[in-house]
């Protein structure tokens, strides 16, 4: 019962920073299982495919509600939202066949370094009109359609990647969006949260076939992801777009940090 409520509390704290910067959670929920929940320390998991498919059900509520509440706040483009989705599926099979080519150390220090380096980037540019763009001052009907087919394009990568690495595409998608097709922050956040419910959804049924998801943490902590997606929402409407691009530039650092070290240590 404690177990329960300690990852109903920790699923509240995921889905508002997930659902704030569009990540989902996942790389959060995931080195957090694997150091307190698997052996030694813990005996709920047993193999990290159970803390991955656990993960990514947390993951895939946190993402429903999270599209949800920015529904409701119309901040999604569907007119990207639902092409993007798409393009991220092919992707996601793809890297699943090729990822032992992808799995060296020398893979995980260039990529580690790509992702710290466009983290700095993002950081540094914060205060540009891109990272600063208000969503009420966006009007979708004026994206054209040669940015709708680069982010099909860069989808399918984002989809490549999230299989190869293990880690939720928002962390890539939402910065292609901001700085490359020209989406306000929040938009791009919004956008994101839908995308990555069509792929975590995808995900969970496949690892739910492998018998990969251990019900009670995922149920859990998932629900906590519910109640923390709506709280993530509403403070990225609150929010300043510099904030949730300042966020996500964190993000990409630490995670392009723990990429480096994973490659160096291999």
């Amino acid at each position: 019962m404690i177990e329960f409520i300690e990852l109903f509390i920790l699923g509240i704290g995921v889905g508002s920073f997930g659902a704030l910067v569009g990540i989902g959670g996942g790389l959060i929920m995931v080195p957090l299982f694997m150091y307190f929940l698997m052996p030694p320390s813990g005996s709920t998991f047993s193999t990290v495919q159970q803390v991955v498919g656990t993960s990514l059900f947390g993951v895939l509520l946190n993402a429903l509600s999270g599209t949800w509440a920015y529904f409701r706040q119309k901040r999604i483009m569907l007119k990207a939202a639902l092409p993007f989705a798409l393009a991220t599926i092919p992707g996601a099979f793809l890297g699943s066949y090729v990822s032992t080519w992808f799995s060296g150390p020398g893979f995980s220090i260039f990529f580690g370094s790509t992702l710290a380096f466009l983290g700095a980037f993002m950081y540094w540019n914060s205060r540009g009109k891109k990272a600063t763009m208000s969503a009420d001052d966006f009007d979708p009907t004026t994206l054209p359609k040669s940015k709708i087919a680069l982010g099909v394009f860069c989808s399918l990568f984002v989809g490549f990647l999230s299989s190869i690495l293990g880690i939720g595409g928002g962390v890539v998608h939402v910065p292609i969006m901001v700085f490359l097709l020209g989406f306000p922050p929040l938009v791009a956040v919004a956008t994101s949260t839908f995308v990555l419910m069509v792929s975590a959804a995808v995900g969970v049924l496949g690892h739910a076939l492998l018998d990969h998801i251990v019900w009670a943490p995922a149920i859990a902590v998932g629900c906590g992801a519910i109640f923390g997606a709506q709280l993530g929402a509403k403070i990225a409407r609150k929010s300043k777009p510099r904030l949730i691009v300042v966020l996500l530039s964190v993000v990409m650092v630490l995670l392009g940090c723990q990429l480096i070290y994973k490659g160096v240590m291999i």
